[in-house]
């Protein structure tokens, strides 16, 4: 017993290690695009690494788990398929002894995201966030990125690409604070980007540039050949730091604002949801593996692709579910913290009937 204990062990571990470098490195890749144009654009390379770093503990909550379901997918797809699982249980070996190492790490990989969740993650990624401030403060040519919405105040600013502090096919809408249509839309081929770091004050200068003002239903145009936007960046930046995010608080400081909150007479749905999605998310590996270990045996099927498809979509139902929640979190009548509960509660009622049915044959 203790053999076959450690066999099943070995596999799901080399599974699981193997699982968990590809998809953290997978999910990190988009961060990692963001740091190189960081360095790039200027910034020190330890402070843009340091940046990868702080988001790491957070994208782990969601690669652990659905490394184990693609672990337990693979592996007992692959026992299943080679009948060593009939052959077990033929020398008097149940279901459940054949898996109850597997709960164990299960239960370990459990406590290990809760505890990303609930504490190191929302940390590093509150950190990250003011380190990405901080950086845009001493960059602040770092923020125009080509083909992504820049916006102050009542500027959207749009470039194509950019050379060092030369930035190019510029579009820059205006927005009427008024009634929020747009005042004016400014085209420009080629323009510049002045900082003064002393006054934290930034200067887009666009040359031949063509305006459209929007005077109710009349458009007109005029052309200038230069054409500069002042940006107050500091101002800007350090005005966003007014209170911290939900997502950014950890578990104490969550029930210390809601106990506040609730004294206070103020509705607390959002600060529910928010931590009722990190317990739901943080159970998942027990949760994939009580629906992902007799499925894959019931399937028994040796093709790798096979197993990573039904892993995508079990993961894909459990995290779509549980963020649902986070869509609806401004609507406390449809009762979001609570909807949360649904994948959690669906995956391991059912994973728990479908493993003691087979356990039963």
């Amino acid at each position: 017993m203790k053999t076959l204990n450690i066999y099943v062990t070995k596999a799901f571990l080399a599974t699981f290690l193997t699982a968990i470098g590809i998809l953290t490195f997978g999910m990190t890749g988009a961060r990692l695009m963001k740091v190189f144009e960081y360095i790039s654009s200027g910034v020190p390379a330890t402070n843009a690494f340091l940046f990868l770093i702080y988001v790491i503990p957070t994208v782990l909550t969601l690669t652990i788990p659905w490394a184990a379901l693609v672990s337990v997918m693979l592996v007992f797809g692959r026992l299943s398929a080679d009948n060593e699982i009939t052959a077990m249980r033929a020398s008097g070996v149940s279901i459940l002894q054949i898996v109850s190492p597997i709960i164990m790490i299960a239960f370990f990989l459990t406590c290990l995201c809760l505890y990303l969740q609930l504490q190191v993650g929302p940390h590093y990624l509150g950190k990250a966030r003011a380190m990405v401030r901080n950086v845009l403060i001493d960059q602040p040519t770092a923020i125009f990125e080509p083909g992504l919405p820049v916006k102050f105040n009542d500027l959207l600013i749009y470039i194509g690409g950019k050379d060092g502090n030369k930035i190019h096919e510029v579009q820059v809408y205006r927005m009427n604070d008024d009634n929020g249509s747009w005042q004016q839309d400014v085209t420009a081929a080629t323009g510049i980007v002045k900082v003064d770091k002393t006054q934290q004050i930034l200067q887009v200068v666009l040359y031949n540039a063509t305006i459209a003002a929007y005077e109710g239903k009349t458009v007109r145009h005029t052309f200038s050949r230069e054409l500069t936007f002042t940006i107050n960046y500091g101002k800007e930046f350090r005005a966003d730091k007014v209170t911290t995010r939900d997502k950014f608080l950890r578990v104490m400081e969550i029930l210390a604002r809601l106990s506040l909150e609730k004294k206070m007479g103020r509705d607390t749905t959002r600060l529910e949801v928010e931590l009722n999605s990190r317990i739901a998310l943080a159970l998942a590996p027990i949760a994939f593996l009580l629906l992902g270990m007799p499925l894959a045996i019931r399937t028994s099927r040796r093709e790798t692709s096979v197993g990573l498809f039904l892993s995508v979509l079990l993961a894909g139902i459990y995290f779509g579910g549980v963020m649902v929640s986070d869509v609806l979190r401004d609507n406390p009548g449809c009762f979001p913290q609570y909807l949360v509960w649904i994948p959690p509660a669906l995956f391991q009622i059912f994973g728990a009937i479908y493993i003691f049915k087979i356990a039963r044959r």
